[in-house]
């Protein structure tokens, strides 16, 4: 298990060279760290070879895709898939164990980019918007309460030194948060790099 009860934040970065480190090819790849940079986990979208490419050249993040979760030593822990559709995209995450821990659904919204974050039976544990105004910053909201803060190159830590890849900051803002509602903040991360700005790192 990936625990984040402890932290208060954590930050997730893209790395394009661990492909290695996984024993088979990926295409996107992210290091999950803690705010000392400790390594916490990997996630890892598995290539589907040329049907894979094939989708990823003509269906983009329409594509069905799936991210694995896996320890610091490298073990499967979690699963998120990603179904073939058109519009209000979604993400459902799975444990080893098959589990559902819950998903991101993407909702409808004039200008702004807004998602719900789902338990298992489909009730709104929170949802995640960004403005216009505010295109690389997504509040996580309870009952109108900010929860949690997901934001894209964030000031601080690692800006300088991994300028050139996406890397998302998720700030934790609430301690009765669940193990499963940091899951599901940490899977969003991925989500909203996979529909927003894969196309810049291609």
């Amino acid at each position: 298990m990936i625990s984040l009860t402890q932290e208060p934040e954590i930050f997730v970065r893209q790395r394009r060279e661990l492909g290695e480190l996984f024993g088979f090819e990926t295409r996107n790849k992210y290091e999950i760290l803690n705010r000392n940079s400790q390594l916490i986990g990997y996630a890892a979208e598995q290539s589907k070879g040329i049907m894979g490419f094939i989708g990823r050249q003509f269906l983009g993040h329409w594509r069905p895709f799936e991210i694995t979760l896996f320890s610091p030593n490298r073990q499967p822990l979690y699963r998120a898939n990603h179904p073939f559709r058109w519009i209000f995209k979604r993400m459902e995450l799975i444990d080893h164990t098959g589990r559902m821990i819950g998903a991101v659904q993407q909702r409808f919204a004039f200008i702004y980019k807004r998602f719900e974050i789902q338990a298992p039976d489909g009730r709104v544990l929170f949802t995640m918007s960004s403005a216009p105004w505010k295109l690389w910053t997504f509040p996580f909201e309870r009952d109108g309460r900010q929860v949690g803060l997901l934001r894209k190159k964030w000031a601080g830590l690692f800006s300088e030194a991994f300028t050139d890849k996406d890397n998302f900051h998720v700030a934790f803002g609430d301690g009765a948060l669940t193990n499963d509602d940091r899951l599901l903040m940490l899977i969003s991360a991925i989500f909203v790099d996979l529909i927003y700005f894969e196309k810049k790192a291609e």
